[in-house]
């Protein structure tokens, strides 16, 4: 298996499954009503705007794997717009899962050398860092929606 291949099953593995932690992103997600994904716990960000957090770098690097110039920012990062349905939420979800999809079968078709190649820009280090970091990062936040959800799920029960 090619490192590329490699990196494409870890994103799959942190989206649907199959990674090491037993943990993956649609599964604690699956039985979370909108009404808990918007709900603010302390100073946290809620659960949909973890989701939308996650699939925004995704969608970023996805656009440049698709020939596309880089066009995300920080401050933009966490803005998710208001979901007051559950319709909303589900479209959240799938537009998600289609992406993380997409993103790793665009992944699955990179040669090993272009993961030394500068990524979209010097700055921003090669591709691979950028591509690990993103698993990394869905990772992080993975683990704070398993966490918030443990408290909305006390505090309003299925």
């Amino acid at each position: 298996m090619t490192i590329t291949q490699q990196l494409a099953k870890h994103l799959r593995d942190v989206h649907f499954g199959g990674n090491w932690t037993s943990v993956n992103l649609r599964d604690t997600v699956r039985d979370i009503t909108w009404q808990q994904a918007t709900t603010k716990v302390y100073t946290f960000n809620t659960i949909a705007a973890l989701v939308y957090h996650i699939h925004y770098y995704v969608d970023a690097v996805l656009k440049v794997l698709q020939a596309e110039p880089l066009n995300a920012h920080d401050k933009f990062s966490f803005d998710v717009p208001p979901i007051q349905s559950p319709q909303e939420w589900e479209q959240l979800l799938e537009t998600t899962w289609k992406d993380a999809e997409l993103f790793a079968a665009l992944i699955e078709t990179l040669e090993d050398e272009k993961l030394q190649e500068y990524f979209s820009d010097e700055k921003y280090g090669n591709y691979f860092r950028n591509l690990a970091g993103i698993i990394e990062h869905s990772h992080y936040h993975l683990g704070q929606i398993v966490l918030i959800k443990k408290i909305v799920q006390v505090e309003t029960p299925v």
